[in-house]
């Protein structure tokens, strides 16, 4: 197979595998502070192609958060001695796109006071990262979290069972209904799931926590005949999870006497489910901004069902109002969000 020349390499294959990989060329004039782009450079930035824009004219673009610290860097290049990668977002619209700047300092390879460089969109790669980031923290959560509730339902048993063989058989059973309501947070890939009545979703859920040997009914449900969605389904079980764990631990779950009463109702376009505890120790409101859980909780609520959830600290119990668009629930259209 005949390789081709130099020349040709140089420019005509070099260009298009260049173009193919999506890189942007930039030119920094180190004395009158301007940059030049190719056509890559001036699309990946989502601004007019011209002549050339100033440092500070591209910096407009930076995320405001990231702004200072690309400045600094980016002028500090120069006294950097081999390669150097600064990861940055812009903003395009309402969208944020990561941007990677990549060069050589110590005005290596400079001509006629002019530095070379590339962009790189690595918008996926940070998003990757970030979920799976986000992942690790969820997992270590609900590890902690399980470790708690299991230690919850075995004081539970305890108190209201009364030979060693009772608090055994009850103990299987709290910890089996555990697990068929962790099934519920952990969706099997290419596994479907059939949608659920939401009262049925409620029960499933909440069983765990019940303890009709000390205290018959202290778990109410109230529903209306509404189906949900797989994926509606695996975030609202997520939020219940997140909420029956916080009572086990502080709320109305943690007394033999706590009362939790959850009713949901549909109005217009708009589901409705208040989750109300009562019979408990007194309750405070979380330092603001603390608690993986609750930011969590919230992302979840706000980015997958399209709603809300807000909290009440009373003297007697917490209320958490939970409101959610009702083809939210009762559709898969969350399931892709």
């Amino acid at each position: 197979m005949s390789q081709p020349n130099s020349s040709v390499w140089d420019e005509k294959h070099l260009r298009l595998a260049v173009a193919a990989a999506g890189v942007a060329l930039w030119a920094w004039n180190v004395d009158t502070d301007r940059l030049t782009m190719d056509g890559i450079g001036y699309s990946l930035w989502t601004i007019p192609e011209a002549d050339g824009v100033t440092f500070e004219e591209l910096s407009a673009h930076i995320h405001p958060a990231d702004r200072d610290r690309v400045r600094a860097a980016f002028h500090a290049t120069r006294g950097i001695v081999g390669s150097y990668e600064i990861d940055f977002r812009i903003l395009v619209g309402d969208a944020v796109r990561w941007i990677s700047a990549r060069g050589r300092g110590d005005d290596e390879g400079m001509e006629e006071r002019t530095m070379y460089g590339v962009f790189l969109d690595v918008t996926g790669r940070k998003q990757a990262e970030e979920a799976n980031e986000l992942l690790a923290g969820e997992m270590s959560h609900r590890v902690k979290n399980l470790m708690t509730v299991a230690g919850a339902l075995t004081a539970m048993t305890a108190r209201s069972a009364e030979t060693k063989e009772d608090m055994a058989r009850d103990l299987t059973r709290r910890l089996a209904a555990l697990d068929r309501a962790h099934d519920l947070v952990r969706p099997v890939p290419g596994l479907a799931r059939d949608t659920a009545l939401l009262g049925d979703l409620l029960s499933v859920l909440l069983s765990p926590y019940d303890d009709p040997g000390a205290f018959s009914g202290r778990i109410r449900v109230s529903a209306p005949r509404m189906r949900v969605g797989e994926g509606a389904a695996t975030a609202l079980a997520l939020v219940i999870h997140e909420l029956a764990t916080n009572s086990v631990k502080y709320g109305a779950l943690s007394s033999a006497q706590g009362l939790l009463d959850v009713s949901c109702s549909v109005q217009q376009d708009e589901a409705l489910i208040v989750w109300t505890e009562r019979g408990g120790p007194p309750v405070t409101p979380p330092v603001a901004g603390s608690g993986f859980g609750g930011r969590l909780l919230a992302r979840l609520v706000e980015q997958q069902l399209r709603g809300s959830i807000e909290y009440g600290w009373h003297a007697e119990g917490l209320t958490a109002v939970l409101r959610a668009r009702a083809d939210r629930l009762s559709s898969e259209a969350c399931r892709s969000a």
